[in-house]
């Protein structure tokens, strides 16, 4: 099967070139380069005609055949077989019997939207729809439903268990052509108040962006669905009430099962017919596995420094990175016109004072415009965290989920081990669980600044679990070849640019 799948790769390969394409990370999802003969497509971006392929990626044209637009579709077996085939070629270690159970249900999925491709209107070049606006005013005139026939599905388990890297298997095995489209949740619920602000003048925005949306990416893979937010919680709702009824379907991952979702968030019983819709329209499926795969890496490379008399440790690797340039203060743009102040900044790395990057009021859009401009934060002095700074807390694991999300270098000094600055936050069953106290033990010593947040004590073993992994050679080397595909594409850009400008 594997030769027949190479040799029909073989009349296209000349036609293929070098492109960056971006991964996500973990010891789970770990990939060796790839050469063209295992080329896997990937899309990332909405509304492109290219499609990228494998690690080192690989773009062609929808136009590269004489009839333009046409392109023989590549036949894939499916996300099972190429797991099995990443085994057996030493690119994944082998996964547990929970992890096998997993992939034959995502393999189920992957099944049955090739069959309902045409009913489930994945395919982008045979369903030009409206636009957002327009489908709108034609729903006022004549409003239809159109669920699709497949369900979704929700993938659920603990930190490590390749959530993510079984996502990326699925996504990559899945046509080019389809309308589909993988993303953060945190990045989708950005660009989801984005577009309201876009719509503000309608009068319902969110169905006209729940349009937009659609239209674009019938096909949603969203990563660490987590609602934290209140603004988020209150629209969630009507959005994919308006996106399902569209025909969307939804593949999400997220260390909490749908009942656990925003557990004790503020007005959460107007979140919980959300609950109801997603159990409705997406098999549920827990990962049961109690390995954390991302603990199983390499030996640390050095860049996180529990904090002790060397307090200028990080600035002294701060300016071996930076090298010769110059470090001075900028200012980075971040969504909806916000600016976002940088204490000092050269060479694509920035440097923060903790308090200036998480006592603050920011969020995941300053932290994403952060990633978009600096590909290494250093950042000096992370607390042990508690009851009295459970704010800055959230920030931070909001920082690591995108910078890790981006594949950005964390250099750090923390006050404790990754372990030891969550191990005052806890969930409200290990307070239970916890050993009551005794005329021996003072209230000081057994639960001072004590902070008993579910949410929060979910996210933490996340949160532990990443910083480890970032410290790694697996993640820095994955981080060093991100680099040096933004440095290829930068070129070839300012290689166009001046050519347009000669023309």
């Amino acid at each position: 099967m594997r030769r027949a799948f190479v040799k029909s790769f073989g009349p296209i390969q000349s036609a293929f070139r070098h492109h960056g394409g971006k991964r996500s990370t973990g010891v789970a999802k770990r990939l060796l380069v790839w050469n063209i003969n295992n080329g896997i497509c990937d899309q990332s971006s909405y509304n492109v005609d290219t499609c990228k392929c494998g690690r080192p990626s690989y773009m062609f044209s929808r136009t590269m055949s004489s009839d333009a637009g046409d392109v023989t579709e590549v036949k894939r077996a499916g996300p099972l077989v190429e797991y099995e085939r990443r085994i057996a070629a030493g690119e994944l270690e082998d996964g547990d019997n929970s992890q096998i159970g997993t992939l034959k249900e995502i393999q189920r999925l992957f099944d049955e939207l090739v069959e309902s491709a045409d009913a489930c209107r994945l395919d982008r070049y045979s369903d030009s729809g409206k636009a957002g606006r327009s489908r709108w005013l034609w729903s006022r005139l004549m409003p239809r439903s159109s669920f699709s026939p497949v369900k979704g599905l929700y993938l659920y388990g603990g930190v490590g268990t390749g959530k993510t890297m079984l996502m990326d298997l699925f996504y990559d095995q899945l046509p080019c052509n389809w309308r589909k489209k993988r993303i953060h949740f945190h990045d989708f619920m950005l660009t989801v108040h984005s577009r309201l602000q876009k719509h503000r003048g309608v009068s319902d925005p969110l169905e006209v962006v729940a349009g937009e949306i659609s239209d674009e990416s019938i096909l949603l893979c969203l990563d660490e669905f987590m609602v934290n937010d209140v603004a988020d919680a209150l629209i969630l709702n009507r959005l994919f009430g308006h996106l399902f009824s569209n025909g969307a379907i939804l593949v999400a991952t997220s260390n909490r099962a749908p009942d656990n979702l925003y557990e004790g968030g503020l007005q959460r019983d107007l979140f919980l017919p959300f609950i109801a819709t997603l159990k409705e329209r997406c098999v549920v499926h827990e990962i049961g596995s109690s390995i954390d795969y991302r603990t199983r890496t390499s030996a640390e490379e050095g860049f996180y420094f529990v904090k002790n008399d060397s307090c200028d440790l990080l600035m002294q690797k701060f300016k071996e990175l930076i090298g010769e340039n110059m470090a001075r203060p900028q200012e980075v743009e971040v969504v909806m016109g916000r600016k976002l102040q940088v204490p000092l900044g050269a060479n694509g790395c920035a440097y923060f004072p903790f308090e200036e990057l998480c006592d603050k009021p920011l969020g995941a859009a300053d932290y994403f415009g952060l990633c978009k401009n600096f590909h290494t934060l250093a950042l000096d002095n992370v607390p042990i965290f508690g009851l009295h700074n459970r704010t800055a807390a959230y920030r931070f694991v909001t920082l690591v989920d995108v910078m890790y999300e981006n594949k950005a270098r964390l250099m750090c000094t923390a006050e404790g081990t990754p372990f030891q600055l969550f191990e005052r936050i806890v969930t409200i069953s290990d307070a239970q669980s916890r050993a009551p106290r005794t005329a021996s033990r003072s209230r000081k010593n057994d639960d001072y600044d004590l902070c008993v947040d579910n949410e929060l004590g979910f996210a933490k073993d996340r949160t532990i679990s990443r910083l480890t992994e970032m410290n790694s050679s697996e993640y820095l080397e994955q981080h060093a070849e991100m680099i040096a595909e933004k440095g290829v594409q930068t070129q070839r850009d300012e290689y166009n640019n001046d050519h347009v400008v000669q023309a």
